[in-house]
């Protein structure tokens, strides 16, 4: 795909979905912990959405930043319109805007969004594995 191939695709799956989320990775398995938010609030508010992952292709992140003017993934779009990134949406969310922008019952319990795992960094090692005889 080219450049314009990839800004068509999103600009038209902006205008297809009434809500659509980019993230890093799909929303039950996101790629890092503010795309698991983003995802997790609009899980917990039981609405329907469409998920883009940007992570196969970095021109998908540049194309569509470029469309929005917003640098960071998440991005959340309704009705064609940006909403914002994981730290707007998680306080429209806390607030009750974002239910209300979605037409959803706010949640009767908070939002507790699952902890991230955090990379694990081992040092370089070997391990014998030759059996001595």
């Amino acid at each position: 795909m080219t450049n314009d191939e990839i800004r068509s695709f999103i600009e038209n799956a902006i205008k297809e979905n009434k809500v659509i989320l980019f993230m890093k990775g799909i929303p039950n398995q996101p790629a890092c912990g503010f795309s698991a938010r983003t995802a997790g609030a609009l899980n917990t508010l039981g609405v329907q959405y469409a998920a883009l992952d940007i992570l196969p292709d970095p021109r998908i992140r540049e194309e569509l930043s470029g469309l929005s003017g917003w640098p960071t993934i998440p991005q959340l779009f309704v009705d064609g319109e940006l909403v914002g990134g994981s730290d707007i949406v998680m306080e429209m969310f806390e607030s009750g805007e974002l239910a209300e922008l979605l037409g959803a019952e706010p949640p009767e319990e908070p939002f507790e969004p699952e902890p991230q795992p955090e990379p694990v960094q081992r040092g370089i090692g070997l391990e014998n594995r030759l059996e001595q005889n």
